[in-house]
């Protein structure tokens, strides 16, 4: 979620930030609270969740779609949105979304001071494949790429993984505490890339151990050379 205004924030809430969808499953819901004294107003958009190249991806689709797509929320109320696939049958590989939900404000709102200012919130949206429960398959690299410290997963499983605290160990001891909470999504059969937030001159060399959540679950791995 990229907030705009604390105030905004605090009034518009969404449950659940994160969907699973069986392979049946042929809809779900998005629950919109407005805690505020006044209206709020919303854009609901879904896209084709990928990853390429390391980075993110982000395709406009109609194997899902949200009714309705525009959105008002009275004062101390509640809305859902339901999210409907449109492709009957199971899959048989885990497909991914992302629904961003943009608070916008009406053209006639007095308030406004000439800057339209929003609130965007991202849900991601998992329908998993039929057949036994996927696995995550991970692989670790942390390399140098234009004078920063980067770190590379890949997933050769079947399942996403969802990557949570985690913490490097250098082969000295030093440990740099990466995210306390989430940190991203790798996807399956996908591989991700990310800047780390340590000094450019942090020893990062060889092996390091690897501490981390991923998919709410304590892991230790290490990484391999790049």
């Amino acid at each position: 979620m990229a907030g705009a205004g604390a105030a905004s924030a605090a009034n518009l809430q969404i449950s659940p930030v994160t969907i699973s969808m069986r392979a049946e499953q042929s809809s779900a819901g998005i629950t919109l609270q407005n805690l505020g004294e006044a209206p709020l107003f919303g854009q609901v958009r879904v896209y084709l969740w990928d990853q390429a190249r390391g980075e993110e991806a982000l395709t406009p689709t109609q194997e899902l779609v949200a009714s309705p797509p525009i959105v008002e929320v009275a004062a101390n109320s509640r809305q859902t949105i339901r999210l409907v696939r449109t492709q009957a049958g199971a899959a048989q590989e885990e497909r991914t979304y992302r629904v961003l939900i943009d608070e916008v404000g009406r053209d006639d709102d007095p308030s406004r001071s000439g800057v339209d200012i929003r609130l965007r919130y991202s849900v991601p949206v998992f329908v998993l494949p039929s057949g036994a429960p996927g696995k995550e398959a991970l692989s670790w690299q942390v390399f140098r790429k234009d004078g920063e410290w980067m770190l590379r997963i890949e997933n050769t499983g079947t399942l996403h993984a969802q990557i949570g605290s985690m913490t490097l160990t250098n082969q000295a001891g030093k440990e740099h505490v990466i995210s306390k909470g989430l940190f991203g999504y790798v996807l399956a059969k996908r591989m991700r890339e990310w800047r780390l937030p340590v000094p450019k001159d942090a020893a990062l060399e060889g092996p390091l151990a690897i501490a981390v959540n991923v998919n709410t679950k304590a892991n230790v791995a290490r990484t391999s050379p790049p």
